[in-house]
């Protein structure tokens, strides 16, 4: 059985490999090989934004937010994970229309707030992005641990490599092509997942229940997963650089339609996998992982299915994250060539393995990365309103760190511990910390605007 599954992960690789390496053909110098600007149509931008949005984390966490904490708070996490596509349809052609020639959502930030704004806003991408692949990486390896008994440190490296070659080889073209391929297999490994584990999910009984807490309490995790997810998203390099790929302003908004309708279907679908192991009574484990729970009640054979979808998902979302760090670091430095923007990924990509083989969780810092990504989120969209001016810009994001800790503070009475509650110690997600930085930035941000306006 160990020999079929690794063939099955070296298989899996090789094909994506192979088809990343054939779009190298058609790079064309260093603005296309980080844009691919205006060259692929609604399908392709709709493909690409579900697989590299669809990593290995929905094996873990919607199915234990279904399972534990039921429904409502479910659909929260689906609506979370594609509001930021919904936002890129609506945004993205103003935002193209206004920088036709940009690359990055710091480009935006530097021409209507300036260098400042630009530099802390590329810091925030790649404090986001660099856990997004820590946590990927460090899936794959448990993932492995469960579900054979290969070393879940050589599939690491071998999904980070093999990704890694054909991102530095052939550019955002490469990720482009190979999500398309990745996005359909993805559908069809979860579609014969999800039939075979529920014709073998033991009988629910009639006197279950729905899992769930009250309902007030879901709201607010609901709440938070939707501020969290979609603050985060909005810094993520990697969909940035799809507004551009996008032949017309038409392709990326049906494509952002198709990924967003898409990826809701996806996290619902694993989500209700958790809540109907909950409700037929499985062990779910310690730490709770009701995905795996249920594959070991299905047949052997499904655990190597299931593994090459594991590689699937991390690998379309390695890949693109991978692109958009280095995207981020072309734009930062002036007359870079495509040889140093393929060093610069290699180089990036280091410590982020070591991390990754290090097995260690990377939640906590995840939803700092997150709470960071609010705190700026809202005054960078508003710079859409010609009106806002860089103080107020500015005055928002700090704001929105403040805005971050009050909550704690003002409950708490310590800033010190305001300061332990807002890092999310056990990486427990909390709303207020979140909606603290959502209301102060964008509300001093639209207070010294609408100040400023009328002092003129």
């Amino acid at each position: 059985m160990m020999i079929t599954q690794m063939a099955a992960i070296v298989a899996a690789l090789c094909l994506f490999g192979w088809l990343g390496l054939r779009a190298r053909q058609t790079v064309n110098g260093i603005d296309d090989y980080m844009t691919a600007r205006n060259s692929q149509g609604a399908t392709t931008i709709g493909l690409s934004f579900l697989a590299s949005g669809m990593g290995a984390w929905i094996l873990f966490a919607p199915p234990e937010v279904g399972a534990f904490v039921g429904p409502v708070a479910l659909a929260g996490y689906a609506l979370g994970a594609a509001l930021p596509f919904i936002v890129f349809a609506m945004l993205g052609p103003v935002i193209r229309r206004q920088m036709p020639e940009g690359r990055s959502i710091s480009e935006f930030a530097e021409r209507r707030f300036g260098t400042g704004m630009r530099r802390w806003v590329s810091l925030i991408s790649v404090l986001y992005m660099s856990c997004f692949l820590a946590a990927e990486l460090t899936a794959i390896g448990a993932i492995t641990g469960l579900l054979s008994d290969l070393n879940g440190q050589i599939v690491i490296v071998g999904v980070a490599v093999t990704t890694l070659v054909y991102t530095t080889w052939g550019g955002l073209r490469a990720s482009l092509a190979t999500d398309r391929w990745q996005a359909l297999l993805l559908m069809a490994l979860l579609a014969a997942v999800l039939f075979v584990d529920w014709k073998h999910l033991p009988a629910v009984a009639e006197s279950a229940k729905l899992p769930g807490i009250p309902f007030w309490s879901a709201v607010s995790v609901a709440l938070t997963l939707v501020l969290a997810v979609t603050a985060a998203n909005l810094f993520h390099q990697g969909y940035w650089q799809r507004v551009w790929a996008a032949r017309d302003s038409s392709s990326l908004w049906k494509g952002a339609l198709l990924g967003g309708g898409t990826t809701i279907v996806v996290v619902a679908v694993v989500g209700g996998l958790g809540m109907s192991a909950a409700m037929a009574g499985l062990e779910l484990g310690q730490p709770p992982i009701p995905f795996f729970a249920l594959i070991n009640e299905a047949p052997q054979w499904l655990g190597a299915v299931a593994l090459v979808l594991a590689v699937t998902l991390v690998a379309s979302s390695v890949d693109t994250l991978q692109n958009g760090i280095a995207s981020l670091a072309v734009a930062e430095k002036a007359g870079l060539t495509l040889t140093g923007a393929r060093w610069i990924t290699v180089a990036l990509m280091v410590p982020v393995v070591v991390i990754a083989l290090q097995g260690a969780s990377v939640l906590r810092l995840f939803l700092i990365a997150d709470l960071l990504c609010a705190t700026a989120i809202i005054p960078i969209l508003m710079g859409l309103w010609s009106r806002v001016t860089t103080a107020a810009a500015l005055s928002g994001v700090v704001a929105g760190v403040i805005g971050a800790v009050l909550p704690g503070w003002l409950m708490s009475g310590s800033f010190s511990e305001a300061l332990q509650i807002a890092s999310f110690p056990g990486g427990v997600p909390t709303l207020a910390p979140f909606a603290g930085a959502i209301v102060a930035s964008g509300g001093v941000t639209l207070l010294l605007t609408t100040v400023q306006r009328r002092q003129r």
